[in-house]
């Protein structure tokens, strides 16, 4: 009596049609992130399939398939698309979850490591800004900042990061409204210089304080900035006036990497 021959096993590992899946998903992702990266609202079939170096019918079927979703929105006149509701509600939803404070956190204990300072996370709230977290190192003389104060938005590092950054006019209009109040001696409170250093700012990417916050404190800030270019929060490093007066270029470089890996993540454009 004959027996039957077993069957084949399947090989084991990916299938010719999962890998297909997979490619599709990743060339639809990437389809998305192109919005994000360009300086047009809009791309044509041509464009996206000579950014991606794959075929216009491939780029048709893929853009067709997230049409159906509304993740794409396609212009019916010029033929040129753009991202559709379901995208913008999938960045609505992102922002409505998103928790900054735990997104920077072990931002904030590496930078404290590293610096041997203490870092800060500060958002903005109107014409101030407050602090909302803090990590102080192991050291004998720290520097620690009271959390949820108000600050105006124009003394000390942190608040100078976040109005040089502010589009033009909302920036001007804090400037216009005048006097300024100063917190100690060295708040620059003249809105002519106060425009030179928040360009200087804007150049160098970070800002610095020397007592102008605190007396005795000094501190080095820089954004996290979003797809806008618009801050979502500011970082800082600050410690003794004197120590640091030795440590800020070591402390503002550290500070960069920090911020700009984080805005990033935020969306930002390096």
């Amino acid at each position: 009596m004959s027996t039957l021959p077993a069957p084949e096993q399947a090989p084991v590992g990916r299938s010719s049609s999962g890998s297909q899946t997979v490619a599709t998903v990743e060339r639809a992702a990437d389809i998305l992130l192109l919005f994000t990266e360009t300086d047009s609202n809009t791309l044509g079939v041509t464009e996206i399939a000579e950014k991606l170096g794959t075929s216009k019918a491939a780029v048709h079927r893929i853009l067709a398939s997230l049409r159906s979703r509304h993740l794409i929105h396609l212009d019916e006149e010029s033929r040129r698309y753009s991202l559709g509701t379901t995208a913008m509600r999938l960045g609505a939803a992102y922002q409505e979850r998103m928790d900054i404070r735990q997104i920077v956190a072990p931002d904030l204990r590496s930078l404290s490591r590293l610096t041997g300072e203490t870092t800060t996370l500060s958002v903005r709230t109107g014409d101030a800004r407050v602090y909302i977290d803090q990590v102080t190192p192991q050291r004998e003389v720290i520097m620690t900042v009271p959390v949820g104060v108000r600050y105006p938005l124009h003394a000390g590092s942190s608040s100078k990061a976040f109005l040089a950054f502010l589009p033009e006019d909302e920036r001007e209009a804090y400037l216009e409204r005048e006097p300024l109040g100063s917190l100690t001696g060295e708040t620059l409170v003249d809105t002519y210089e106060l425009r030179r250093e928040l360009e200087r700012i804007r150049a160098a990417g970070y800002a610095t304080s020397f007592g102008e916050r605190q007396a005795g404190a000094a501190s080095t800030a820089a954004p996290i900035l979003d797809h806008r270019g618009e801050p979502v929060a500011v970082v800082s490093v600050c410690g003794p006036r004197e120590r640091f007066l030795e440590e800020a270029g070591h402390c503002s470089r550290a500070l960069l990497e920090t911020t700009r890996r984080l805005s990033t993540r935020m969306g930002a454009r390096n």
